[in-house]
């Protein structure tokens, strides 16, 4: 479950991105969306990627360990979990978002092309 820590909280990234129908086992974000997602920074720590989605693009169902979204611009994104529970959501610019692990698709529901940072942490505990 994603709890808002609060519009304005500099930090990280984002989860954002589109709906999609998936596959038994999920995968990485980077790999099932190569044109919409870039790594910015890994090492044993974190990986901060860096997502962005068009309106109406869909990012499909992957899995995430415990991260942090951030959103550079705003938005409205549909997200699907695995479990086929659909929620919708309006970010804005400068909102930053904790999830725990959690396995879901994503689709760009508005009118502009949204933009975040997604934070996963590799060594939550």
């Amino acid at each position: 479950m994603v709890n808002r820590l609060g519009s304005g909280i500099a930090g990280a990234a984002l989860a954002c991105a589109c709906l999609c129908g998936g596959a038994a086992y999920a995968q990485d974000m980077v790999k099932v969306a190569p044109n919409n997602t870039k790594v910015l920074l890994e090492n044993d720590q974190v990986r901060v990627i860096e997502v962005t989605v068009k309106p109406g693009e869909t990012i499909p169902m992957h899995s995430h360990p415990a991260n942090v979204v951030y959103f550079v611009t705003g938005g409205k994104t549909k997200t699907t979990t695995a479990d086929g529970k659909v929620t919708d959501t309006d970010h804005k610019a400068g909102e930053a978002l904790w999830s725990e692990p959690i396995t879901h698709s994503n689709k760009n529901m508005g009118t502009l092309t949204t933009k975040a940072l997604v934070i996963e942490l590799k060594t939550a505990k």
